[in-house]
């Protein structure tokens, strides 16, 4: 049973290999990950995964495909995946001293095209970050990339107050809803 990982992130394939899984490849989606006019973070990690799950699908038959979105969101507002300085810097500014959700959505296809989704809802707090943190946090350069311009695994953990669910989830693969959907597929794990 060939397993294919939907995804460019190395964090993701990491990730995998804590759970003793390794993709047989890897060939990501590139889809538009715009979200559309009023659509809910929880929704668009949702749709995210499962449309990237579907394109690498088509690449692949017979083939079991497994995708990820992680959304960083404060209320109704997902944070982009920060390109720029100031882009971090005003995420890292809107999140200081404040909750945040880190929605983390999985979709597993497999060879006949049947699609199982999860979703994982974790929520992170900031501790008060003083603007000399946000400098010396955006002068790393870890933010690159990364939803929300942060990292849980790197420098910002010593940011992070608490922490509600999931480590990985919020690094960007679920392990545990992975691990589950793996099973239930028939991809051997154990």
């Amino acid at each position: 049973m060939r397993l294919i990982l939907a995804s460019a992130s190395p964090r993701r394939r990491d990730l995998l290999g804590q759970i003793g899984v390794a993709p047989d490849a890897v060939d990501p989606a590139d889809i538009d990950e715009t979200p559309h006019k009023a659509e809910r973070p929880a929704d668009y990690a949702a749709r995210v995964a499962a449309e990237k799950g579907a394109v690498v699908a088509t690449r692949h038959p017979g083939a079991l495909i497994l995708s990820g979105d992680t959304v960083v969101a404060v209320g109704r507002r997902i944070l982009p995946k920060t390109e720029s300085e100031d882009e971090a810097r005003a995420c890292l500014s809107l999140l200081s001293g404040r909750r945040h959700q880190v929605f983390s959505a999985i979709t597993l296809v497999n060879g006949e095209g049947r699609a199982w989704h999860r979703l994982s809802t974790n929520i992170v707090t900031f501790k008060r970050l003083e603007q000399a943190e946000i400098d010396a946090y955006i002068a790393g350069d870890e933010w690159r990339g990364k939803a929300g311009g942060y990292a849980v695994q790197g420098r910002a953990a010593g940011l992070i107050r608490t922490i509600q669910g999931s480590h990985s989830a919020i690094m960007g693969l679920p392990l545990y809803e992975t691990r589950t959907l793996l099973k239930a597929a028939g991809y051997p794990i154990d």
